[in-house]
């Protein structure tokens, strides 16, 4: 496995890192209300999480995407590694987005206002995939 970015990566690894450092950082300091609004909309897309406490649940993610973002801005995080990470987080996201109420229009995958910030994360899925595609490609 490549250890170090290659050349090109190193913009979009910037790009997804940075913003999904910065929303890790914003988690860590949420407040009851908050938790309770983004446990409760990962709830109703994944049942699994309703038994999580809210808190705990916001801290969770907290850290995984501070994690996630932090390596995303590495550049000797391998690429593969990172491409992974971005494309699972950025699958969950696009769950959300398909299973929640009101995100889309009605029998379409056009998104609403409101769902519009979540489907525009279908970016993180393409620099994911890329990561990952580019260094199994050039095993």
């Amino acid at each position: 496995m490549r250890i170090l970015a290659r050349m090109h990566q190193i913009p979009p690894r910037l790009a997804a890192g940075s913003i999904i450092l910065n929303s890790g950082l914003n988690k860590a300091g949420a407040d009851e209300q908050t938790a309770a609004s983004l446990h409760g909309m990962a709830a109703g897309t994944y049942p699994f999480l309703r038994e999580m406490d809210p808190a705990a649940f916001t801290r969770l993610v907290s850290r995984g995407e501070i994690a996630l973002g932090a390596a995303a801005l590495v550049p000797f995080v391998p690429s593969l590694l990172v491409g992974a990470g971005l494309t699972g987080f950025a699958a969950g996201l696009l769950g959300l987005y398909l299973k929640t109420p009101g995100l889309r229009e009605e029998g379409s995958l056009r998104p609403t206002d409101q769902g519009l910030s979540i489907a525009k994360d279908v970016w993180l899925l393409g620099i994911g995939l890329a990561l990952v595609l580019e260094e199994l490609c050039h095993r």
